[in-house]
């Protein structure tokens, strides 16, 4: 069994506390190796050593820090292949998901080659008489970023991009569950020429998370999880006077109009509600179609597709669809709330419970399931179930399915699918959701944009990467100046470049 380690100053660190967590390969429920969970005294040695490294680092002009990003994304590129392995093994995606976990990561990276364009600040010349007037961005400091299980690679280099790029230093605690991406990424990172120390992998359990919470030299937090722990990071971490980015939970809609292209709508769905084996929080889990007729055809469309899908170990080729979930925990709770769902009244249309493949009897595997005529009383529909579960939810009227959506306390992603215009541009208009999809399932941005939800889904006033990003790891100073002096003496004649 391997003996995972942390990344402190650079290097490999075995852990002294004596504690460990299990990380399982979901995909057989074997213990595969050993993560070690650091001290408060751990921790806070890594912090000190990361403020130190980050006083050099913030003195980097930004073209230069930039250029560690273009070789950082570089060698992502290169190692695609090995990244998506330890995404896959610890997490139990298949190969190609797991690769779109680490490209959706990448392509942060590629927006943080542009930081210094990112991080000018402005400038009035004569604001007064003989009086300019300029601001600048300054990186926060050493910040920290705290990130969850289900995308090991994408996550963290959405957090650790922008704040590197800033020039900040950043502690990293990834998901006890699956550390060994994060590890990867910071050895890919010092090879690109972060300086050691700029960035240090601590794992850890909600001790650590504490303590990195109350640490008075952590200027910054940033976290994805559940609501519950991200409205309590967030309290905590504004307590403490610390600026917070939380992204808590969803449960995602998807209207389907009576004009809509079944087909097409029916794809998305199953894409969107069982891709990842429904551990995304931009998953949709909650079909509602507006009309019987609607629902009717939706259903009809939906159960052989659901029918088909391949689930098994990453192993098991490139046409396995989705893999296990994450623990046996997990498995054990999404198999009571499809039990509570029927005894709540839902139709079960597809059971994916007792699933069991050969070979790997003792995986977390759930088979897809499919509700209908869910209500909003149910368990089922109240609860981000975080498995591969789509409920169909029936509305007879586009007001009546906008109000569902609207009257949810999440508010992640949303979609609509429609052939009308007028419709969808309404529904883009009033729907109080973060990120709207039309006729599209899963709206991500793209990394130029900004990532965040509303209500319960997050937890502070700005989103993830993009400009928000950038506004979140920098603060802005600003200068009045005014001169008495004359101009300084001596001419040179040669081209310096900025290095």
């Amino acid at each position: 069994m391997e003996e995972l380690s942390h990344w402190i100053d650079g290097k490999e660190v075995k852990g002294t506390s004596g504690r460990f967590s299990d990380v399982y390969n979901p995909a057989t429920g074997e213990v595969i190796a050993r993560v070690p969970l650091a001290t408060p005294a751990e921790l806070d040695a890594a912090i000190q050593s990361a403020a130190k490294a980050q006083v050099a680092w913030a003195a980097t002009n930004p073209q230069r820090r930039a250029r560690v990003m273009m070789k950082f994304g570089q060698l992502i590129n290169e190692n695609m292949d090995m990244l998506a392995e330890l995404v896959s093994r610890e997490h139990g995606k298949t190969l190609p998901d797991a690769k779109g976990d680490v490209q959706r990561g990448l392509e942060v990276i590629e927006v943080c080659m542009g930081a210094p364009a990112m991080l000018k600040g402005e400038f009035t010349d004569n604001g007064g008489p003989g009086i300019d007037l300029y601001s600048m961005r300054q990186p926060l400091g050493v910040v920290a970023g705290i990130t969850p299980f289900n995308f090991p690679a994408m996550i963290p280099l959405w957090k650790m991009g922008p704040a590197l790029a800033s020039g900040n230093a950043m502690i990293l605690k990834p998901s006890e569950r699956v550390p060994s991406t994060s590890l990867a990424l910071a050895k890919l990172a010092q090879e690109a020429g972060l300086p050691d120390g700029v960035l240090q992998v601590v794992n850890g359990d909600k001790e650590i998370v504490d303590a990195i919470l109350d640490h008075d030299v952590i200027q910054a937090v940033g976290f994805v999880g559940s609501t519950p722990i991200a409205q309590y990071i967030y309290g905590r971490a504004a307590s403490n006077g610390k600026r917070a980015q939380c992204f808590g939970g969803a449960k995602n809609h998807m209207i389907i109009m009576p004009d809509a292209d079944m087909d097409k709508a029916a794809d998305a769905l199953i894409g969107a509600g069982f891709g990842a084996a429904g551990e995304r929080c931009m998953a949709i889990s909650v079909a509602v179609p507006v009309g019987d007729k609607t629902a009717d055809a939706l259903i009809e469309r939906l159960v052989p597709k659901i029918e088909k899908l391949k689930v098994g170990p990453y192993t098991a080729g490139d046409d396995v669809d989705f893999g296990p979930v994450i623990t046996k925990a997990s498995q054990d709770r999404i198999n009571r709330l499809i039990a509570s769902g029927v005894d709540q009244g839902a139709d079960l249309v597809v059971d994916g419970r007792g699933l069991k493949i050969q070979g790997y009897e003792n995986g977390f595997f759930c088979g897809p399931s499919l509700f209908d005529r869910v209500t909003p009383e149910m368990e089922i529909y109240k609860e981000e179930i975080f498995g591969p579960v789509l409920s169909q939810v029936r509305t007879q009227s586009y007001d009546e399915a906008l109000k569902l959506v609207m009257d949810n306390d999440y508010g992640n992603g949303t979609a609509i699918f429609t052939a009308d215009g007028d419709t969808a541009r309404d529904f883009a208009s009033r729907v109080n959701v973060g990120m709207v999809g039309i006729n599209f399932p899963i709206p991500v941005p793209l990394s130029y944009y900004s990532f965040g939800g509303w209500k319960k889904s997050a937890f502070g006033d700005l989103n993830q990467y993009g400009p928000d990003a950038f506004r979140f790891y920098t603060k802005t100073k600003t200068v009045t100046a005014r001169w008495f002096s004359g101009i300084k003496d001596g001419v040179a004649l040669n081209f310096k470049a900025m290095d």
